[in-house]
C-alpha cells in the first residue's frame, strides 16, 4: 500500500513559513534540517514542523499545498493554531 501524501508547514529560523508536500515526512524533515531540502529552507535552518495534514493522493496534496501557499500569514497562523484542514480559510 502506498503511503498517503502529507502537506506540511515548517517554521524557519527567521520566523517565516515554508509549505511543502511529501509521502515520507520523516525523510523530508531530515532533508530540510541538513540543508538538502528546498532552496527556501537551506539558509533558514533549523526548521520546526508546525503543521501537517494527511491528504489521500498526490493531486489532493498539491492542490491543498497551493491553497495554503495563497493564504495570508494571519490565516496560516490560524491554521497552525487550530490544527485542522478547515482552519484559516474563513475571511476575517
Amino acid at each position: 500500500m502506498d503511503k498517503p501524501y502529507i502537506v506540511y508547514i515548517l517554521e524557519c529560523r527567521d520566523g517565516t513559513y515554508y509549505t511543502g508536500t511529501t509521502n515520507d515526512l520523516e525523510r523530508r524533515l531530515i532533508e530540510h534540517q541538513s540543508g538538502k531540502g528546498a532552496k527556501y529552507t537551506r539558509g533558514r535552518t533549523p526548521v520546526r514542523l508546525v503543521y501537517q495534514e494527511v491528504c489521500g493522493t498526490k493531486g489532493q496534496a498539491l492542490s491543498r499545498e497551493y491553497r495554503i501557499k495563497k493564504m495570508s500569514r494571519l490565516h496560516k497562523k490560524r491554521l497552525i493554531a487550530e490544527g485542522g484542514p478547515d482552519a484559516g480559510t474563513e475571511k476575517f
